[in-house]
């Protein structure tokens, strides 16, 4: 037609273009091809204002909706309401996604087939009914998706967490697990380089449900991050945090509630996020260091407290699962970071006063030994004595708590050290002691007087702390509890040698219970003491110190010096089955012997006497009971098992005679049963002696006298002097010599055997001999000893020492030949007599006799010309080890 225009091929169907207004006809064109028209574009006024996709939601209703023009005016669920009915399911999903989500305007926020795939496969994941669960078929979509398309990752799971939180605050907790679990499925099928991308989204997730009130959002939660812990990332991530992790699991470990299963399932949660905590971060040098001190705090005492409530682990309790997890987070601490883990774990059993229950504690100090590594165990013992150290005011039951822990994490420590600085560990256990004597002494903790301490209490932490340098002894290989015997030996205040220790407020009483205490300690690490070289193992410079408290009037002291000579002789223990009695079967003890080692030989001979002499000095102490004559007969009976031979059998039997001999002596002050103490112990060690090598004659020849003491002289027999009440008799003791051993009858006894070889020994009556260092601490008791060194001008009036004899050639001479007149002479015949009839193993045994008996008098003359030089107090300090004994260097010029 020539008055309309024609129409536009691309117009959609239905739509027409508007025409032109009556009356008004185009203009031609002539100059343009023939049957075209150029159409006037300016004058059609409807073309700019066509309809498009981007302008559809400002048109007054929705295409899809022609009954529903005022739908958006509408309140929300009166508009869904009144058409569920009459609208399919799809459109009312559609407007309900909608209202919930208030998308921007857009065709693609209204129209659900139009959103973005991957919110159409999260949505349908979601069940009409919540109480339906996850649907498992769109959930593998959704994971199939996710894995073919990773980069929409995080859009899934920001997504995820928008539907989550909505539910979440929509109070639909049936969709919040559903959308839980769905983002726990999709973490562990993407575990791989992107999983970063869902973490973030995940995090956050979780830190919304443990922000709720809901418990059972917290119980969610926690088993999310537990299934996130266990998996192994590949990829390092820089941006995470674990803070408020670390400080909301450690709070759900403190919960209390009213219900008790509720209240147990909500610890375990926590405790076992905290693990989850451990092994996603101590591993990971990019995470938060989670073992800096904050964290610590926070976690340690959280474990503590669960550990600390129930004793009894039954399976699942928060107890069990908290010592589980205690031991994984030790097990994987490094060096650097045990002082870290340590340091929550003293301070929380302060706070708590734990120290005194100890039982706690210690349990403790146990799951840390046997978790943390072995090499690491001496930072925990570094660190208890530091505690220890720092408790050195605090109540005596507290410092016993701490020194009890110390002795058990010393046993379960066991790679044989205790860390480089040993002597220092020794070294504040024994500063404890001292500082505990003092306490007890002046009752007071501090110098004010505010604190109170009692006896009973400091004698409580005494007796642990020699425990525990006894446990931690026993630790050390045995050259390190050598040198730890000297280093105690070299604390003790010795008469004559080392000064007096006591502090001005405990005086001498002090001094003699430091003494005591620490050779109480000294004797705990030589019970369990075993070497095969005796000559190592006793030192001079340790045994002569030690013997000489065998001179002091204090009967403890000297008790304990019998016990701790034992205990280093003893290298076989049968010290246990030995007990003074002349009934006991010898052969029913299985006593164990070897035969005497070269070693052993050279310590005896070098030793034997000194040795002799302060037993026989011993035996005239006036304040020896029962304890000491048995530990007396207990140290004969060992050396004579430990380093039997024929000369040393001999001496044994001269010194029994010389103490016999010393119980029948009218010059010594020695009370009735101080002499029949004597004699029983003489009985009771020949009794023994007897069957350990001797002739059976030697055997007879014993067991007469024992009967005979048995019929007319009982309490002259250990199993009457030695019980519980003895029968003494009254007045002066008279002994028969038919009770008695007479040297002429064992030498009888003696003859025909390889004893009879040094039967000259046996004839010879055994003396003691006294050296200087004797002369200056024998009988001299604690308050001379300490008036000596307080008081100068006391010093000055005391005795001088009594004065030598002159060494001169004739000495030399004299000493060597011994020549005795005509019994010299007679010897000397007889000795001829013997080299010409004599076997010669009867010779050679004799010769070596004679050899041990001329070295014993050269000792003696060297001991005359060497001595060490005066000192302003009037006395010389012994000389560890005589100048002929030591061995100077190879490069010593002479």
């Amino acid at each position: 037609m020539p008055g309309t225009l024609p129409r536009f091929p691309s117009m959609p169907r239905g739509m027409t273009m508007p025409s032109l207004p009556r009356g008004i006809n185009p203009p031609s064109l002539p100059s343009m091809p023939r049957g075209i028209s150029m159409p006037s574009l300016p004058r059609i006024p409807s073309l700019p204002r066509m309809p498009s996709f981007p302008s559809l939601p400002r048109m007054p209703s929705f295409p899809s909706l022609p009954r529903m023009p005022s739908l958006p005016s509408m309140p929300r669920v009166v508009a869904v309401s009144a058409s569920v009915s009459q609208t399919p399911r799809r459109l009312f999903q559609d407007v309900c996604s909608v209202i919930d989500h208030q998308t921007p305007a857009g065709l693609c926020g209204c129209c659900w087939a139009l959103r973005p795939r991957y919110k159409r496969l999260v949505d349908n994941i979601f069940p009409e009914d919540p109480e339906d669960g996850l649907v498992k078929a769109n959930m593998e979509k959704l994971t199939f998706f996710a894995l073919s398309a990773p980069e929409k990752l995080d859009r899934i799971a920001a997504y995820l967490s928008e539907r989550l939180t909505r539910e979440l605050n929509r109070h639909r907790y049936g969709y919040v697990c559903i959308a839980m679990e769905a983002m726990e499925q999709l973490l562990l099928a993407c575990h791989c380089q992107s999983i970063n991308l869902l973490v973030e989204s995940f995090l956050g997730t979780l830190r919304l449900l443990l922000e709720n009130e809901r418990q059972h959002l917290h119980l969610l939660a926690t088993n999310a991050f537990v299934k996130f812990a266990n998996i192994e990332e590949d990829t390092p991530s820089y941006h995470r945090s674990y803070d408020f992790f670390v400080s909301r699991f450690s709070e759900m470990c403190h919960t209390e509630h009213h219900d008790k299963d509720l209240q147990d399932k909500i610890r375990v949660s926590g405790i076992r996020g905290l693990q989850g905590v451990v092994r996603k971060t101590v591993d990971d040098e990019l995470q938060v260091n989670i073992w800096e001190q904050r964290h610590m705090e926070q976690i340690v005492p959280a474990l503590l407290v669960n550990l600390q409530q129930d004793t009894h682990c039954s399976s699942g309790s928060p107890a069990e699962q908290t010592e589980v997890c205690f031991r994984e987070l030790l097990g994987r601490a490094a060096y650097g970071h045990i002082n870290n883990a340590i340091k929550p774990v003293l301070m929380h059993l302060d706070s708590h006063s734990l120290w005194e229950g100890r039982s706690f504690a210690v349990r403790c100090f146990q799951i840390i030994m046997y978790s943390i590594q072995s090499q690491h165990s001496h930072l925990v013992i570094q660190q208890l004595l530091g505690h220890l150290d720092a408790h050195s005011r605090s109540p005596a039951s507290v410092r016993a708590g701490i020194v009890e822990v110390l002795s058990e994490a010393a046993v379960i420590e066991a790679t044989g050290s205790v860390g480089p600085t040993v002597l220092e560990v020794f070294n504040t256990l024994l500063r404890q002691l001292r500082q505990s004597v003092d306490y007890q002494l002046t009752g007071y903790l501090d110098p004010p007087g505010r604190q109170r301490t009692s006896s009973l209490e400091e004698k409580t932490l005494q007796d642990a702390v020699i425990k525990t340098i006894g446990s931690f002894a026993n630790t050390l290989p045995v050259y390190q509890r050598s040198e730890v015997m000297l280093f105690i030996m070299g604390k003790i205040p010795v008469p004559g040698i080392y000064p007096a220790l006591g502090s001005p407020n405990t005086g001498f009483e002090g001094i003699r219970m430091i003494q005591v205490m620490l050779l109480k300690s000294l004797l705990q690490v030589s019970s369990r003491y075993e070497s095969t070289n005796l000559l190592t193992a006793l030192p001079c410079s340790f045994l002569q110190p030690l013997l000489c408290f065998t001179l002091m009037e204090d009967p403890e002291i000297r008790l304990l010096v019998l016990c701790i000579l034992t205990s280093l002789l003893d290298r076989h223990h049968n010290a246990e089955r030995l007990r003074a009695s002349v009934t006991m079967e010898v052969c029913v003890l299985e006593l164990k012997e070897e035969r005497c080692s070269r070693q052993d030989n050279l310590f005896i001979r070098k030793h034997a006497q000194r040795l002799y002499r302060h037993v026989f000095l011993t035996c005239k102490e006036e304040s020896s009971g029962r304890s000491h004559y048995q530990a007396l007969f207990t140290l004969l009976a060992v050396v004579s098992v430990e380093l039997a031979n024929e000369e040393v059998t001999l001496d044994l039997i001269r010194l029994t005679l010389a103490l016999q001999e010393l119980a029948l002596s009218n010059q010594e002050s020695l009370s009735v049963y101080n002499r029949c103490g004597v004699h029983a112990l003489c009985a009771a060690f020949l009794h023994l002696l007897s069957h350990l090598g001797p002739p059976p004659p030697f055997t007879l020849l014993v067991s007469q006298v024992i009967e005979g003491r048995q019929s007319s002289a009982p309490h002259l027999l250990p199993e009457d002097v030695f019980s519980d009440s003895p029968s003494l008799p009254e007045g002066e003791l008279q002994v028969d010599e038919a009770s008695l051993f007479v040297q002429s009858k064992i030498s009888e006894a003696l003859t025909g055997s390889s004893y009879s070889a040094h039967s000259e020994r046996l004839n010879t009556p055994y003396t003691p001999q006294i050296t200087e260092e004797e002369r200056l601490s024998r009988r001299k008791s604690l308050v001379d000893v300490a008036s000596l060194q307080m008081d100068p001008p006391f010093c000055c009036e005391a005795p001088q020492r009594p004065q030598t004899e002159q060494i001169t050639f004739e000495t030399l001479k004299n000493a060597i030949e011994d020549s005795g007149g005509a019994e010299e002479e007679e010897r000397r015949r007889k000795m001829k007599e013997r080299f010409q009839t004599a076997p010669f193993e009867e010779i050679a045994a004799h010769c070596g006799a004679r050899s041990s008996q001329l070295q014993s008098r050269l000792d003696q003359v060297f001991s005359l010309i060497v001595r060490p030089p005066p000192s302003p107090s009037g006395f010389s300090p012994p000389r560890s080890t005589p100048l002929h004994e030591m061995k100077f260097p190879d490069l010593c010029v002479y």
